[in-house]
């Protein structure tokens, strides 16, 4: 038995012979190969860090935190390296960043994978607004229990916390913001829906196929003529018998030429306003439900968004989720949390753009020096590494207060607000450091400044943001 295997071993003796879901098994063993570290050099990376997971065992006292290190470790054994590694990366201090042993060995994980299956198809992703082996990716990403981070074990999810969610899709967003923004519409806007208002029936029905990767799951409430201003939808259900039947469109949808389940929000009883919006379980190939031509847009390429057409589209009665008439309560219960999760987008962003500036800066030279040794190049890295990281602290923070049950809607609101204005200007200043080349396309810096766009408009624009953060406070003096 290799030592993944070992430790696999050694920790299941702790769970007193009640097994994880086979899918959790390891199975698999792979041998550890030549990798390049974050700066650049060289290294022998095993496939598991024995004392790491050793020393995490010997601290933690509880069954549940047990089976979260036997999943991480089940996890981790699964992925090979890739040879293409983060050479040229820019290195994380995730001690000042506060993180756990386990949560530093999910963020290497997880870069890793996406070194090896995302990093070689990004650019062209972007270039084609295509991903044709997005189905494979996303079984690779069940695979690693990526798609149901935050979902329960029963239903095939990893059990971890939000700040374990923020980690994954930062580092997906590291790599290609654009598939990041698609893994963030499943994962967090349609599975945590799922997780959080479904009943038994329902989750049993959806989940475990959302969580292995065979479905794609997606949210539509935006219209034509009705983003933020979510009581102005136009679409609407009409009870007959025991289904709805669903008239109108949806605009804006993420996923919505790939999704197989979507979490849809129709009006139920137009004249009762925000108390007559319910959401709805729509399957792709329910009879009158369609989708237009793909969106072609400024950036997020290869993230597909479409329209959605409902024409008489029958849903059955059974797939409302939550309450009649309360899909307000649905949506806006979940919304915090989205928020917080998509954050983590624009942070991925800014640690792609250091990742590219800060290396080309110490190879270009121009006066007889290298560029990055002129003191206005200097501090264009301080102003981009301050940047990130105050945007990355104030995230993981929140996540932190999320995960001991404290949900502040003006902080959410403020991190996505805040990461998202500076990873534009992030973006702007890797386009600068790189000069010519930063405004060609065979760097990738366009794209991210395309990419870092997109948070500030999704999700709730910049200006809706600092309106929730404006009332909050405005509240307290009523």
């Amino acid at each position: 038995m290799n030592p993944a295997g070992q430790i696999c071993y050694f920790i299941s003796s702790k769970l007193r012979n009640k097994r994880a879901p086979s899918r959790q098994r390891c199975l698999v063993q792979r041998k550890s190969v030549d990798v390049h570290s974050e700066t650049g050099s060289p290294c022998k990376q095993p496939t598991l860090d024995l004392f790491c997971l050793y020393s995490a065992i010997a601290t933690i006292p509880k069954m549940l935190a047990v089976r979260r290190a036997l999943r991480l470790c089940q996890r981790v054994a699964h992925v090979s390296v890739s040879r293409r590694g983060c050479a040229g990366a820019v290195a994380l201090d995730d001690i000042v960043n506060g993180l756990t042993e386990e949560q530093i060995q999910l963020r290497q994980t997880v870069q890793r994978f996406c070194q090896e299956k995302l990093a070689p198809y990004a650019d062209e992703i972007d270039k084609t607004n295509e991903f044709p082996r997005m189905r494979d990716f996303w079984k690779e990403m069940g695979e690693l229990g990526l798609l149901g981070v935050t979902a329960p074990v029963e239903y095939g999810g990893t059990g971890l916390g939000y700040l374990d969610h923020v980690i994954v899709m930062e580092e997906i967003s590291r790599v290609s913001a654009a598939i990041a923004l698609s893994y963030g519409a499943h994962s967090n806007l349609c599975v945590n829906q799922m997780v959080r208002h479904a009943n038994q029936k329902q989750k049993e029905k959806y989940m475990p196929k959302l969580m292995t990767g065979e479905y794609v799951g997606a949210l539509a409430m935006s219209e034509p003529n009705s983003g933020s201003d979510v009581v102005s939808m136009k679409l609407t259900a009409k009870k007959q018998g025991d289904h709805y039947m669903l008239n109108g469109n949806k605009f804006w949808i993420t996923n919505g030429p790939d999704a197989d389940v979507l979490i849809v929000y129709a009006k139920t009883d137009p004249e009762a306003a925000a108390r007559g919006i319910t959401a709805f379980i729509v399957e792709k190939g329910m009879p009158g439900f369609s989708t237009a031509q793909k969106l072609d847009k400024l950036g997020m390429r290869g993230s597909n968004t479409c329209e959605l057409i409902f024409e008489d589209c029958k849903v059955p009665e059974e797939n409302i989720l939550g309450p009649l008439n309360k899909g307000v309560y649905v949506l806006m219960s979940g919304l915090d949390l989205e928020r917080l999760v998509l954050s983590a987008g624009p942070v991925g962003i800014m640690q792609a753009v250091l990742d590219n500036a800060i290396p080309y800066l110490h190879v270009r030279e121009a006066f007889g020096q290298k560029i990055g040794h002129f003191q206005l190049m200097q501090g264009k890295m301080a102003d981009m590494y301050t940047r990130l990281n105050s945007c990355r602290q104030y995230l993981y923070n929140v996540a932190r207060a999320c995960d001991k049950g404290h949900f502040s809607a003006k902080d959410c609101a403020g991190v996505i607000l805040y990461c998202a204005e500076n990873a534009t200007q992030v973006a702007l200043d890797g386009i600068q450091c790189l000069g010519g080349n930063g405004y060609i396309n065979d760097y990738p810096m366009g794209r991210f400044l395309r990419d870092a766009k997109l948070y500030e408009i999704g999700a709730g624009t910049s200006e809706v943001r600092r309106m929730v953060i404006g009332r909050a406070f405005n509240a307290l003096f009523k």
